[in-house]
């Protein structure tokens, strides 16, 4: 009996001896065929939040061994990183210009086939003022871009509230927006001012933070800037609901969208990615590939304060990267 019972338990040793070297083998397997390196992103200020949260699902879920940096420089900023090849993506709050494109093309990189445009969800311009600010919570987008064109009011003094509407406070308006390296700055100078000077008195920033602090402590202070920001300081920041001629709309996920009641101010956002990289580099492919999948800008950019795309055009990115295999 003793005999028997000792064979039996030296058995059962053996057992479980293998089968943790079994897991141990398949651990180390799996380690060796995981993705490893560097994914280099840098570009839009607004994009910055989704795209680090995709990044963050990404490097904690998919492929710890994989080190995504995502800076936010700024659109523009991004770009003259992107062009000379210093970054893997480039992301941007507006579109890719043709004296880019242009660049891109004497670098040797021909858009379309060497470098791959991806919308990834749509923002909405948002106007914001101080929580203190009870007279100005609704106005017409007319209203708003007279507001900042300047000369509309006054050519070189300050303008007043007054000067937009009679009973609303004599008081200097304090103008607020991101500079020139940003998209956002780009996309409301060429697309809602039309070219047009921007009022003099206007303070422009680099940082977002920078901005929401500066309205924040100022009752007589007006801003503009993407919608995820905002959405993400509402605690001490107010929306301004624009009128668009139907009657004021606030700026919400359900009011965003290019056939939305918010369309007056709805843009996409896209990335940029280096296609050569994508096929040189497996980790930057695969990171793309994850950016449109359902795990990514699809799912996340309503938690980042951005309206996601219908579904199939992730599905046509997709099979746009999976034919770069």
């Amino acid at each position: 009996m003793l005999k028997k019972l000792a064979v039996i338990i030296l058995a059962l040793a053996l057992l479980a001896g293998s089968a943790a070297c079994a897991g141990q083998t398949g651990s180390s397997a799996s380690q060796e065929t995981g993705l490893s390196g560097k994914v280099v992103i840098d570009g839009s200020g607004t994009v910055f939040p989704l795209m680090a949260h995709i990044a963050e699902n990404y490097m904690t879920k998919e492929q710890s061994n994989v080190d995504v940096q995502v800076g936010r420089a700024g659109s523009s900023a991004g770009f003259k990183k992107f062009i000379p090849g210093e970054t893997d993506f480039s992301d941007a709050s507006r579109q890719i210009k043709q004296e880019e494109i242009d660049q891109l093309t004497e670098k040797g990189l021909a858009f379309g086939d060497d470098v791959y445009e991806f919308k990834l969800a749509l923002d909405g311009l948002t106007f914001v003022i101080n929580k203190e600010n009870d007279w100005a919570a609704s106005m017409s987008k007319d209203e708003l871009v007279d507001l900042f064109l300047a000369g509309t009011y006054r050519e070189n003094d300050a303008v007043l509230w007054s000067d937009v509407r009679a009973e609303w406070p004599a008081e200097k308006v304090s103008f607020y927006g991101p500079n020139e390296n940003h998209g956002t700055y780009e996309f409301f100078y060429e697309n809602i001012l039309k070219k047009a000077d921007m009022v003099k008195t206007v303070n422009l920033e680099q940082e977002y933070a920078t901005l929401g602090d500066l309205v924040s402590q100022n009752k007589y202070a007006i801003a503009f800037f993407g919608f995820g920001y905002y959405v993400n300081n509402k605690d001490k920041l107010s929306a301004i609901a624009v009128d668009f001629g139907d009657g004021p709309v606030e700026p919400t996920l359900e009011t965003i969208g290019e056939t939305l009641p918010y369309a007056g101010f709805t843009r996409p956002v896209f990335t940029y990615l280096n296609v050569r990289y994508a096929k040189e580099k497996s980790q930057v492919l695969d990171f793309a590939k994850y950016i449109v999948s359902s795990e990514g800008a699809i799912k996340l950019a309503g938690e980042n304060g951005f309206a996601p795309l219908p579904q199939r055009e992730y599905d046509a990115y997709m099979e746009q990267l999976e034919a770069l295999e």
